[in-house]
């Protein structure tokens, strides 16, 4: 079994078939993959496990066709993205709610509170899905791992510079892409941006 083997190493390993660089990668990554996941798909965690299993699948059959000098978190995070995406589109596709459920919520709690809180996060994570996955890891890198410009520099690749660009980029893609969401659904949510209450939901 092999430790802490480096991205040049596991990718070597990955586009060869190598079985220990298999097990490295999940050794090192599977924690990380599984938070990001979850942060994607939300609190179910039948629906998460779901949503990481069929990641490491795609990934286990996509490791051959890795290009030479592949950064492995981004790869691993796109293939998460991807599949987080598909599991919203199934979800919205196949809605249906239980209003009796809500309606027999016990706290004291309004059931019309409580939906609109629920779809409010509910929508952070589908909209988060609908961006490009280096969006995603930058969003989620700066406002739920609290990571700095530089250290989002080291994982993601780039300058220091460039991270605060893309990031910028990317707060100004996600405010867009929610109030045109909820004024196409005439909502009067309060203006949601990634360092507000319902994105912390996530975590």
């Amino acid at each position: 079994m092999v430790d802490g083997m480096n991205d040049a190493d596991l990718v070597l390993g990955l586009r060869q078939g190598d079985r220990d660089a298999w097990e490295a990668l999940c050794q090192q990554y599977s924690d990380r993959l599984w938070r990001y996941v979850a942060r994607l798909v939300g609190g179910d965690e039948q629906s998460v496990t779901d949503v990481f299993q069929e990641t490491i699948m795609a990934a286990a059959s996509a490791g051959r066709r890795l290009g030479p000098g592949s950064q492995v978190w981004p790869w691993l995070a796109r293939i998460g993205h991807n599949q987080a995406a598909l599991f919203w589109r199934k979800r919205y596709r196949d809605a249906d709610v239980d209003w009796r459920q809500l309606a027999s919520t016990d706290g004291g709690e309004d059931p019309a509170e409580l939906l609109e809180r629920l779809e409010t996060v509910d929508c952070v994570r589908c909209l988060l899905a609908a961006m490009s996955a280096d969006q995603v890891a930058l969003l989620t890198g700066k406002y739920l791992d609290g990571l700095t410009a530089a250290e989002l520099a080291t994982q993601l690749g780039g300058t220091t510079e460039a991270i605060r660009s893309r990031l910028a980029r990317a707060r100004r893609e996600f405010r867009e892409r929610f109030e045109r969401l909820t004024k196409d659904r005439g909502e009067t949510h309060p203006a949601v941006s990634p360092d507000s209450s319902p994105q912390r939901d996530l975590s």
